[in-house]
C-alpha cells in the first residue's frame, strides 16, 4: 500500500540518511532484513519481516521524517 505524506522535500542524500536513522531507531525491525531506497521525496521499503505489525511499524517510523512525500512499502511478511 502506498502512503502519500505532505512533507517538504529534502536533498536525496540527506533524505536517505534521515530514513536510515529512523529505521535504525525502530526496535521492531531487523535492519539486515529491511532495505530502503530514498530519492526525490520518495522512499521504497523492501525486505522480509515476520509479522504485519513489523511491516506497518517500518512505515510508521518514516511518517515523521522530514522530506518524505511518498512511501512505497514493499516489505514482505513471511512466517519463518
Amino acid at each position: 500500500m502506498t502512503q502519500i505524506l505532505e512533507i517538504h522535500a529534502a536533498e536525496p542524500s540527506e533524505l536517505h540518511h534521515r530514513v536510515s536513522k529512523a529505521l535504525a531507531r525502530n526496535p521492531y525491525l531487523n535492519r539486515r532484513r529491511v532495505r530502503a531506497e530514498a530519492s526525490n521525496g520518495r522512499v521504497r521499503l523492501e525486505g522480509v519481516v515476520t509479522s504485519y505489525y513489523q511491516k506497518q511499524m517500518a512505515q510508521e517510523m518514516l511518517r515523521t521524517v522530514e522530506g518524505i512525500d511518498e512511501i512505497d512499502n514493499r516489505i514482505e511478511v513471511t512466517w519463518l
